[in-house]
């Protein structure tokens, strides 16, 4: 299994670690990632097309239905201004409160703000705090942000994220309502509860926006561009394959769920396990790692913002590594997968250099004999050295190259693999002992 990739970026590598160079090293631009299209599918083989067809005017229904809500509440007068709050700190829904206060009306409160902007095809936006206001009709569903700047597409202006699980929208609105479904009296045998209700239409939006395949888009119904990829970026698609194992489960704060539900998202989370693993980067026959973005018809990686290329991502490696060693009878691909995963991360660690502020200058690597390991977040593919992107599009070899605003905007480098990697330590651990 796996995505085989022969050749990376590559060319013009300067001083490796992304130590200061003697001079510039950029080795490219981005390439725009593909949406998905009745031109593209019709490039699949023929027993495929059928089911993708049907899934992209699916998508494309549901937008209309969604625009058409809208467009109706607004037909009485101007629509209200914009107040819900951007994110700046806490989205107001915490999930490590005692179980007893998602049922005090603080909670409450909260579990009706997320009703309120609830999408008619059953979504969230993202980047709100949920203690503000309720919706109000004509009120936008999400905060809706018509600059382009770093890459956005729009699928029209005025309509952005409507409906995503980037930045942990949906599945964290999910999460919140299944704690005060579970612990408002009453509301957990009764279907027709609101929190309940808006509960199950947001499982099955997560159940209609997954593709044929198995994977996820970033926004749904379909926006275009770079957000129709298998997005596994800031670990959206482990978010939603976690929360459809609990779903599954019927355990805890999901044991309200009825059992078709369960059984539907346990067919999807096994269908999302099997996309992940199909779509590990093979590079030269061997499995390495996954890159933020995949390709939603071909798993191929593809890049996103314009400061976001084709790489191998260790970030992203970690987490999806974290979901499979969660398996409890993980398959002989599977495991194969993730002791090729760590394997591959355990050689892409940088030493002997530190990722460090610079007061006004901002955020530079610079020298450190002794430091590490720490990561770069992406790694070309054909020669497994950091690169970085910048605002323009330029893709760089040299971290200190970059803009201020991305060298300090941005997690070029972290030590996050390393929990990865001691999770990876004692799980390879206990299945050895098991065998003896």
């Amino acid at each position: 299994m796996g995505i085989a990739v022969a050749l990376g970026l590559g060319l013009g590598l300067g001083l490796g670690l992304g130590l200061p160079a003697a001079q510039a090293t950029v080795i490219g631009t981005m390439t725009r990632a593909q949406p998905v299209t009745e031109a593209r599918i019709d490039t699949l083989a023929a027993t495929e097309r059928a089911t993708w067809r049907d899934y992209l005017a699916r998508s494309r229904a549901l937008m209309e239905r969604d625009k058409a809500a809208l467009a109706a509440e607004r037909k009485s007068g101007a629509a209200p201004a914009e107040e819900q709050a951007r994110l700046h700190g806490d989205s107001g829904m915490p999930l490590k409160q005692p179980p007893a206060w998602y049922a005090s009306p603080e909670a409450r409160h909260v579990a009706d703000n997320i009703v309120s902007f609830q999408t008619p095809a059953g979504g969230w936006g993202k980047n709100v705090n949920r203690t503000g206001h309720l919706r109000r009709k004509g009120e936008h569903y999400a905060p809706i942000d018509d600059d382009p700047s770093g890459g956005v597409i729009l699928a029209a202006k005025g309509w952005n994220y409507v409906g995503t699980i980037d930045n942990d929208a949906t599945t964290t609105e999910l999460a919140f309502l299944a704690r005060v479904v579970t612990a408002v009296p009453g509301a957990a045998g009764d279907a027709g509860n609101p929190y309940r209700k808006a509960f199950d239409r947001g499982v099955n939006y997560l159940l209609d926006a997954q593709y044929p395949n198995g994977g996820f888009p970033q926004v749904y119904p379909l926006q275009g561009g770079y957000h129709d990829a298998v997005t596994y970026n800031d670990n959206a698609f482990a978010q939603v394959a976690d929360l459809l194992a609990a779903v599954a489960a019927r355990q805890g704060d999901y044991a309200f769920v009825a059992p078709e539900l369960a059984a539907r998202a346990r067919a999807a989370h096994e269908r999302a396990i099997r996309v992940l693993v199909a779509s590990q980067i093979r590079v030269n026959g061997q499995l390495t790692g996954w890159c933020q973005q995949h390709d939603a018809l071909t798993l191929a990686p593809v890049g996103a913002r314009n400061f976001e290329p084709v790489a191998l991502s260790s970030s992203e490696t970690s987490r999806l590594l974290t979901l499979l060693m969660r398996l409890p009878q993980p398959s002989p691909d599977i495991v194969a997968a993730i002791d090729a995963g760590a394997a591959w991360l355990k050689r892409v660690a940088v030493y002997d250099v530190a990722w460090t502020a610079k007061g006004e200058n901002g955020r530079f690597l610079e020298a450190r004999p002794g430091a590490g390991p720490m990561w770069a977040r992406m790694y070309d593919i054909g020669t497994m050295k950091p690169i970085f992107g910048d605002r323009d599009g330029t893709i760089h070899t040299d971290v200190n190259e970059l803009s201020k605003e991305r060298r300090d905007g941005y997690g070029w480098y972290g030590t996050g693999p390393a929990s990865a990697l001691a999770a990876y330590a004692k799980w390879a651990e206990k299945r050895t002992a098991a065998s003896r």
